[in-house]
């Protein structure tokens, strides 16, 4: 049965194209994606992320557990509100989810970890809990909408009033701070995103989000879906779960080896196998751009000097104007590279992402 987010009813009263993501009946955008996507590069938008799960992990064990769990170290997390990026691993090391750590308290740990895996991170959260000392309590009743963009942050704050609005402006980048009796009731306000524009993402209670959003609209702010999302994270560089990386993939294979810490004597999940990749996997997730017409899509084959690979992510980017993608190749300076389109091999160039930085295209897209 296809789930509903409590902004259901705004999305549609929006004009929202409602689509089926993953079991849950959400906005893929409110009339122009393309329009969506610049209004969030170049004043603010806002998305409905409530289907993501929030997880509260309380205990006196919570932090050795995490120290367990995740491949980065929770021991960089020194100051209460401090978030963290990381990867969830299998004992063999594959990518379970990525997720983001927001250390509250010394017996307080908050997580967000992705819609489509919720069923299978809880279960192996718990699984993972039974040897510490740490209580695990998924969050329901909490929403979560994103605010992005070069006008997001003043504008929230600016919506919370002189106090709330003070703290929140304030908050470094990967911190967060949370906000007792609101106009919009309790908050949990995170300077993170998804688009690679500064922001914010907001935890509230399901009471109080239609409010909230309502407020946003009234501010200025532009809904945008599911559809402006994915261009907006692809050209931030910024990997998709189940698309980019999964269980069959390590964090080296998915560029995201600056998230592994292999610091001396913890013992995390799948810490073997990152120990053996530590000078070199076997495979690699590069960036694309083409310059021909047409657009780079999921599965199309890559050709390199060191044999065959795949694309992963691939969109056109409106920013750039071109098409972008990410793909996993061999290891190795992959040469010239060609993309397979309908049997014809069409010449792509390599670049670093992210291919988009401060709302341009970056050096050498």
């Amino acid at each position: 049965m296809t789930q509903k987010t409590i902004l259901n009813d705004a999305h549609r009263a929006l004009g929202a194209r409602m689509v089926d993501f993953g079991g849950w009946d959400m906005p893929l955008n409110y009339g122009s994606q393309i329009e969506e996507h610049h209004h969030v590069r170049r004043d603010a938008g806002m998305f409905d992320v409530s289907h993501m799960t929030v997880v509260d992990l309380r205990g006196a064990g919570t932090r050795d557990f995490l120290r367990r769990l995740v491949a980065n170290s929770v021991d960089k997390l020194k100051v209460p509100g401090k978030a963290l990026y990381t990867c969830m691993l299998t004992l063999d090391g594959g990518i379970v989810d990525d997720l983001i750590v927001y250390f509250m308290a010394d017996d307080w740990f908050r997580l967000v970890v992705n819609a489509a895996t919720r069923e299978k991170v809880l279960a192996w959260i718990a699984e993972q809990a039974a040897d510490f000392d740490v209580a695990v309590t998924e969050r329901p009743e909490l929403a979560m909408i994103a605010v992005q963009g070069p006008q997001a942050r003043d504008t929230v704050a600016t919506l919370l009033g002189d106090g709330n609005g003070k703290t929140v402006a304030k908050l470094g980048r990967f911190a967060a701070a949370a906000l007792e009796g609101t106009a919009f009731g309790d908050l949990f306000v995170a300077r993170t995103g998804y688009t690679g524009e500064d922001g914010f993402e907001i935890v509230v209670g399901e009471s109080h989000a239609v409010a909230l959003w309502m407020a946003l609209h009234e501010a200025g702010v532009a809904p945008a879906g599911l559809g402006a999302r994915d261009t907006l994270r692809l050209e931030a560089g910024l990997a998709l779960y189940g698309q980019d990386m999964d269980e069959t993939v390590s964090p080296f294979e998915a560029a995201l080896g600056w998230t592994v810490a292999l610091d001396e004597g913890r013992a995390f999940n799948g810490r073997a196998l990152l120990e053996s990749q530590a000078d070199g996997a076997p495979r690699q997730m590069i960036g694309l751009v083409m310059d021909d017409k047409g657009v780079l899509r999921h599965g199309q084959t890559v050709a390199t000097a060191n044999g065959a690979g795949e694309i992963l992510s691939g969109t056109f980017s409106p920013t750039i104007g071109k098409a972008i993608a990410f793909a996993r190749v061999p290891a190795g300076e992959p040469g010239e590279v060609t993309v397979d389109i309908r049997g014809r091999q069409v010449p792509v160039r390599v670049v670093k992402f992210p291919f988009v930085k401060n709302g341009q295209p970056a050096d050498g897209v």
